[in-house]
């Protein structure tokens, strides 16, 4: 009778509400995906991006990158369960395909076949049994309709984010500047279409050491899809790619906690939160992890988390098989990427050894490999790509401060350029109050970031000490920190071992947010308030505001003991934010025991005194680590609503950096012009453009617009020059060409031109055009005699040589 009745109910169909209810389930899961990618697409069309263009980079990401990079991920580390998830690793993975091939075609000279890679791995797909398989989602795990919903809404927010960052960058050729980083990236991109060995096309014949792979998968995307440079750069490859590490940071959030809302929470903080300042004047160096500026520092983050992925598994002791290699090829991306990437990774993978071994008495050899691997990694790529910057990386401690108000307003005024001494000179000569300030100052910058460190906390319950995982990611985030703040860099670039480390130190956070085991509203309450009071702080909403702490004093009139005071309100104003959500979480948490009861009660005589507190401490930290990630977010996510719907104010005044319409339409014609491996020599050198002696040498538009090697155009960036930062105390970027005779030679051709010296520059520089800009310097009318002038546009002059 049971069966029969079993049979009845498994035969009767649902009711006609359940069944409709479960057909929208996928069409309901599928639309924030489709919003995103629509609204990706109308937002590249408000950027000036022609409607071909998108047609071809969408199919570039589709065919050249998702699809083959899915293949092989599912082959090598199985499928997530669902699409999204799958799509996203991915994505991760066809990145790190496409540098392979891209080396492979560089290496060759064959570039012109580098759209064709994705080819042999599909036809392996296809044709090979053992491999059809990976063409579907393998055993299903699907995700619920909220995490649908939240992961939508977090990549609609990054699609904001970036359109707020490129909408002020108009497309050339137009009246305006672009920042020297972006145009240096930019004759980056142009170099590594080229065949290998490469070279710095700002001066024609020096190696290239930097770490380009950003720029290299950039310079892919445009022989692929033939689609020019500067639109890829400037439009098009920046938010996918965010959207890859969004989708990474919320897979490891949820593998790491098993809460499946652990992925959107840490995906929106991870990338769009800031740090928690409360109308603070004085802002925390490395507020987000994101940087439109330095394409090096946003896409080291897609393979900085699939490698942490991969780490997490190792120090767990599970085997990963046929993915072992990914380790050391993502190690080496890393390198060749970003190089303050790997070094906090390889720090807490060797902090979490050490702990195992501690704990367990054993060698733990799969963490000990996988440390190798990144060490040696690290070793290839500083051979491979570190250059001056690199190499200008010194130690002195609290070195940040040279950046940050308080310090360089009072105590740091005196330091010079580039301090040469354990710390900053100004600390010293301030006797107490200059420590005082010191520390208040370093203080202060770790509350900011609380949201990044405070899952650390983890390490204090015994139970979540032993799980190597934990050690990692802790160990990975304080490394991060202790780097910024240990090393010196002319540029503070040293910054960037911090912005790093940020995605990892969210999810840690989050997955401390999860192991609270709190009701839902204890968290929510606290998140709301925390969005609340970042918004009314940063005066984001109209109308909503507390008033902001005022800074003391201008920059000139600063004291100590001003900035002392401003401190410490700032702190106090903290402190009451914390005292707040604290008390927001333990009083939900008891009005919700009232009004749910637990389903077996527990008589409050059988508690333990001590266990009861430390459950009230652990709701009120857990409402206060919800509350900072509400306010971290609620501060970019309110900016970057408020600059969306705000039309954007043109520059007006003076624009001292600005270049004419006519130059960049000249650099353009250059680039269309020449042939690929042409070599320019051009008076250009400076910003602004007229060469002045210890100018600023950071032009980089030659090459960048025109996109092509040149003799000699700016050499801000080279190798010699930042290694000489503070020589005569004069930045680097100020700095005199080391090769004066050189300069004096090149500069020579357009203001005295003789035929000898252009037939010099034809044979011993390969130069087959010459630049020529009023706006630089004189130019000499002979030179339209002795070489055919093939353009002239406003104050240039472009110049053809004639063939011996």
């Amino acid at each position: 009778m049971a069966d029969t009745l079993l049979a009845e109910r498994m035969d009767t169909p649902a009711p006609p509400q359940a069944s409709r209810r479960n057909g929208l389930v996928p069409v309901l899961s599928t639309l924030p995906w489709v919003l995103v990618i629509a609204a990706l697409l109308v937002v590249w069309s408000r950027g000036s991006v022609p409607a071909p263009d998108l047609a071809r980079f969408s199919a570039y990401w589709v065919l050249a990158l998702v699809l083959p990079g899915t293949l092989v991920h599912r082959a090598l580390r199985g499928s997530r369960g669902n699409l999204p998830e799958d799509l996203g690793y991915g994505a991760a993975t066809g990145l790190l395909l496409e540098i392979v091939a891209w080396a492979l075609a560089a290496a060759t000279g064959q570039q012109s076949l580098l759209r064709w890679w994705p080819l042999p791995v599909l036809v392996a797909f296809a044709a090979v049994p053992g491999l059809r398989r990976h063409w579907r989602v393998g055993e299903r795990r699907p995700l619920p309709l909220a995490w649908h919903w939240g992961m939508g809404t977090a990549l609609l927010v990054v699609l904001a984010w970036g359109y707020t960052q490129w909408r002020m960058v108009p497309l050339p050729p137009v009246y305006g500047g672009y920042y020297q980083d972006v145009l240096y990236h930019l004759g980056l991109v142009q170099e590594l279409t080229r065949a290998m060995p490469f070279q710095l096309p700002h001066v024609a014949g020096e190696a290239l050491r930097y770490h380009y792979l950003s720029d290299a998968h950039i310079a892919s995307g445009s022989m692929i899809t033939g689609i020019s440079p500067a639109v890829v750069l400037l439009r098009l490859w920046l938010v996918p790619v965010i959207g890859t590490a969004v989708l990474l940071a919320a897979g490891l959030a949820r593998d790491l906690s098993g809460a499946v809302w652990a992925g959107p929470v840490a995906a929106l903080a991870a990338f769009t939160g800031a740090t928690v300042t409360l109308g603070s004047p004085v802002g925390a160096s490395g507020e987000m992890p994101l940087s439109y500026a330095s394409p090096s520092q946003t896409y080291v983050l897609v393979p900085l988390l699939l490698l942490a992925g991969l780490i997490v598994d190792v120090t767990r002791g599970r085997s990963l098989g046929r993915a072992w290699p990914l380790v050391a090829v993502l190690g080496l991306v890393c390198a060749g990427a970003k190089s303050s990437a790997l070094p906090p990774v390889i720090a807490g993978l060797g902090l979490t050894a050490v702990v195992v071994w501690w704990r367990k008495r054993q060698v733990p050899r799969p963490a000990l490999m996988a440390l190798a691997c990144l060490v040696a990694a690290m070793a290839l790529g500083f051979r491979l790509f570190a250059g001056g910057g690199a190499g200008t990386l010194r130690v002195q401690a609290l070195a940040l401060l040279h950046f940050i108000a308080p310090y360089a307003e009072t105590l740091g005024t005196g330091d010079g350029i580039w301090p040469s001494a354990p710390l900053p000179p100004g600390i010293n000569d301030g006797g107490v109050l200059g420590w005082l300030l010191a520390f208040a100052v370093v203080t202060w910058w770790v509350l900011a970031q609380a949201p990044r460190w405070v899952g650390m906390s983890m390490l204090v319950d015994s139970g979540h000490r032993a799980d190597p995982a934990v050690w990692l990611l802790a160990g990975t985030v304080l490394a991060g920190a202790a780097s910024t703040w240990v090393f010196q860099h002319p540029s503070i670039s040293q910054i960037y071992f911090w912005m790093g480390v940020i995605p990892v130190g969210v999810v840690l956070t989050t997955w401390s947010l999860a192991q609270a085991r709190a009701p839902w509203p204890v968290l929510v309450v606290p998140a709301v308030a925390g969005a609340l009071a970042g918004l009314a702080t940063a005066g984001t909403v109209v109308g909503f505001a507390v008033p902001r702490i005022s800074r003391p004093g201008t920059p000139t009139t600063s004291t100590i003991e001003g900035w002392l005071r401003v401190l410490g309100l700032s702190a106090a104003r903290y402190v009451l934010f914390v005292a707040v959500a604290a008390v927001l979480a333990v009083g939900v948490a008891a009005l919700w025991r009232r009004r749910v009861p637990a389903p077996v009660p527990v008589p409050a005589a059988s508690v333990p005194a001590a266990a009861g507190r430390r459950r009230v401490a652990t709701i009120a930290l857990a409402g206060v680590t919800a509350a900072m990630l509400g306010a971290s977010a609620a501060v970019v996510v309110g900016g970057t609503v408020r600059s969306v719907l705000t039309e954007p104010v043109p520059a007006t005044g003076p624009q001292p950096y600005a270049l004419t319409v006519d130059e960049m339409r000249a650099a353009l014609w250059l680039d269309d012009n020449a042939a690929d491996d042409d070599v320019v020599a051009t008076n250009v050198h400076c910003r602004p453009v007229r060469t002045t002696p210890h100018c600023d040498a950071r032009a980089f538009w030659v090459t960048g617009l025109g996109g092509h090697r040149t003799v000699v155009e700016s050499w801000g960036y080279t190798d010699a020059v930042v290694a000489a930062h503070g020589v005569q105390n004069l930045g680097y970027a100020r700095q005199n060409f080391p090769d004066e005779a050189l300069l004096a030679f090149n500069d020579g051709v357009f203001s005295t031109p003789t035929q000898a010296d252009l037939d010099r520059l034809r044979t011993e520089h390969g130069v087959r055009w010459l630049f020529a800009d009023t706006r630089a310097g004189a130019v000499s009318a002979e030179l339209a005699r002795l070489a055919q002038v093939r353009l002239v546009a406003g104050p240039v002059t472009v110049y053809e040589l004639n063939r011996p």
